[in-house]
């Protein structure tokens, strides 16, 4: 969800002339891929009444359930801490299928009707549990840090519909931080959430255990030691709170050994999603400023999981954040880019089926090719 300065920026160190004129350059960056034709995209908008991103679908009861962040227009321009991501509320989608009818839900929950937050309802995600759902949700909280914002936290809403609306908790979840929740549900019934961005996700600035508000707004620019991990935490039996203190999600290579920081294709960056297939936990995110949805395989939820390599190349568009389900058979996987609009902050979701092959790996889907 965080729109970064491209590599441009970097390569114009040479004068402080040329960094200024390359910065600027990066703040008004055209999405990749910027304003391609309809026929190049391998897969359609699902709706096209609002702007949709960061998907998060669900299987409830047979049918099949978006919680997708809500974009909106705003005047802000792209930044590396994703202020121009305002989005204030959430909409729900549903279908019975896909390429079935797709319906668009009324507000499911507001900004305003959660007590302990000031503003920006990042990557939602949702769980299900004993005639409740659960609706789990990053914002910034009321505090303020060097730039003025509030720290992320994580919040949680409930309602016995999947639609909502949901009615907040009037405080966030205790010991949460940072963003891109995602819940998993093991075989035998407990929960896991992972979660965790860097840049505006502010994990950077967790590294030494506790949040420092003034902290880097980017990483911790140490490329040869292991990247920050996404981070696992088992949930209490209420599906509310946390029932130990998160850990790290770690990626290992081929050597067995963390993937560095420097590693920009492989490692972490935000947006989380688990799904297990076969026995194997399958960890999946994006790596933020080389548009990457990756996977690694492990033999327990809390990893560690080793690197395998990319589900889908670079979309149109700055952010890469997915969700991956199975339904009629098929698994799917659901994205988003920025056809609609061209803009970063202005996004759509799209789906498309995701193939195994025999041994587990997962095909490279490519969205800028036709099916």
């Amino acid at each position: 969800m965080i729109k970064a300065k491209i590599t441009t920026v970097a390569l114009c160190l040479t004068s402080a002339l040329a960094l200024a004129t390359c910065s600027k350059a990066a703040n008004e960056a055209k999405p990749a891929n910027g304003g391609a034709d309809a026929s190049a995209f391998r897969d359609q908008p699902l709706v096209n009444e609002i702007f949709t991103a960061d998907p998060s679908a669900h299987v409830f009861d047979g049918k099949i359930y978006v919680y997708p962040s809500h974009d909106i227009e705003t005047p802000t321009a792209d930044d590396d801490l994703g202020n121009q991501y305002a989005m204030r509320d959430y909409r729900v989608l549903s279908m019975d299928k896909v390429g079935g009818k797709v319906t668009v839900g009324p507000v499911a929950l507001d900004v305003k009707d959660v007590p302990w937050a000031s503003q920006q309802m990042w990557a939602p995600d949702a769980a299900y549990k004993d005639g409740t759902y659960y609706l789990y949700f990053p914002a910034r909280d009321k505090s303020k840090d060097k730039n003025g914002l509030g720290a992320f936290r994580i919040g949680v809403a409930t309602s016995k519909n999947p639609m909502g609306p949901f009615v907040a908790e009037k405080e966030a979840i205790p010991g949460s931080y940072s963003m891109d929740p995602a819940v998993f549900t093991d075989d035998d019934g407990t929960a896991y959430m992972y979660f965790g961005g860097i840049w505006g996700g502010q994990l950077q600035r967790w590294a030494g255990g506790k949040y420092d508000p003034n902290g880097s707004d980017t990483d911790l620019m140490q490329d040869d030691k292991p990247a920050l991990s996404g981070k696992v935490v088992k949930m209490n039996a209420d599906m509310k709170t946390f029932a130990e203190s998160p850990r790290d999600a770690v990626i290992l290579g081929d050597d067995g050994k963390p993937v560095l920081g420097g590693d920009h294709e492989r490692r972490f960056f935000e947006a989380s999603w688990v799904f297990k297939k076969d026995g194997k936990y399958y960890y999946t995110y994006s790596t933020g400023d080389t548009h990457f949805l990756n996977y690694a395989i492990g033999t327990s939820p809390y990893g560690p999981f080793k690197y395998v390599g990319h589900i889908l190349k670079p979309v149109q568009g700055w952010t890469t954040h997915h969700s991956i389900i199975q339904h009629d058979g098929k698994w799917w996987l659901f994205y988003a880019d920025t056809q609609l609009s061209n803009k970063n902050h202005l996004r759509n979701v799209k789906v498309t089926e995701l193939t195994f092959n025999l041994d587990g790996t997962i095909q490279t889907i490519d969205p800028m090719k036709a099916k």
